[in-house]
């Protein structure tokens, strides 16, 4: 297939360009090399494929030239994973996120119908579940309250796909991802954050009590998930949950992270957080079923895959 991936230089991304080429699929990247974190490393993550693939800088915000290049490259799908991410910038830049996120998503829902696209792949988000007493997390529950600006984008993604489906017969798949991680994980979020802080020696901020939960899903499992999508052919509308369908505690999660390290963490124990979700937990039943979607790898494992990445990743730089 001939694929247009968005976000192709992040983490998420890059993984799924490398698994795309080597399946043989055609690829080019949309990214904006924006410095959310330093642009320096999504340059790294395009370094193993960049002579393979085409590489358009490029704000999905930017209509007129997403119309343009989506015509020009006339793709089998759409892969769309680039995004403001993360649930506590988006409540410091609301607008932002729904520019992004909101905007950028139709612009290009919008060229893939005027080029005739067949197919929309869109990054959904655990996040979307919001505070939902009812677990583990099923597709079909009643979404009606989101606690973030950044699931509010997100959501509003997956009704956009839901309109283009309806009035245009484009196939758009919504992937709702629990926590990935895993190597080249952003630099800001917790697993890799945690890591850092404790090998340093520095102080980590643990938000609330240390009993919220999450479904972390490694980034291996996504990828599967995500290439099952590619030629899902049921409903034309179509929403999965990608999770481990396990939950983690985050004091449990820095006790894992001790361990890989051999070393203790020293832990600063700060109230919640407004946004964060107590809870998050995938029921995959519809993704294994339909999908093919067979998550394997534990936190156990997990985390010291990532901390084996952690340590090469320090010595080549």
């Amino acid at each position: 297939m001939k694929l247009i991936v968005t976000g192709g230089a992040g983490f998420i991304g890059s993984h799924f360009v490398e698994k795309s080429l080597a399946a043989g699929h055609e690829v080019a990247v949309f990214d904006e090399f924006n410095d959310f974190y330093s642009p320096a490393i999504k340059r790294a993550n395009c370094a193993a494929f960049e002579k393979n693939v085409r590489i358009c800088e490029v704000d999905i915000r930017d209509g007129e030239r997403i119309r343009s290049l989506v015509s020009e490259i006339k793709p089998d799908a759409i892969v769309h994973l680039a995004a403001r991410a993360g649930v506590r910038p988006s409540i410091l830049e609301p607008e932002l996120y729904l520019d992004t996120n909101i905007k950028g998503t139709f612009h290009l829902l919008e060229a893939a119908r005027l080029a005739g696209v067949p197919r929309f792949v869109f990054a959904s988000s655990s996040s979307v579940y919001g505070v939902l007493k009812t677990a583990p997390f099923r597709e079909d529950m009643c979404l009606n309250q989101t606690i973030s600006p950044y699931a509010a984008t997100k959501l509003a993604g997956e009704q956009l796909c839901s309109n283009y489906s309806h009035l245009y017969g484009m196939r758009t798949v919504g992937l709702r991802f629990f926590t990935v991680y895993g190597p080249r994980q952003r630099p800001d979020l917790a697993i890799h954050s945690f890591t850092k802080a404790i090998w340093e020696g520095r102080t980590i901020k643990q938000f609330g009590d240390g009993s919220t939960r999450r479904d972390y899903t490694f980034i291996d499992d996504i990828l599967q998930g995500l290439s099952a999508s590619l030629t899902y052919d049921g409903q034309l509308c179509d929403v999965f949950n990608l999770g481990e369908s396990e939950t983690t505690t985050l004091a449990a999660l820095i006790q894992t992270i001790e361990q890989a390290l051999g070393k203790k963490a020293n832990i600063e124990l700060l109230p919640e957080q407004p946004g964060d979700v107590p809870l998050t937990y995938a029921d995959i039943s519809k993704a294994r079923a339909l999908l093919g979607y067979r998550p394997h790898t534990k936190i156990s494992e997990g985390i010291p895959r990532f901390v084996s990445w952690f340590h090469e990743s320090r010595t080549q730089h």
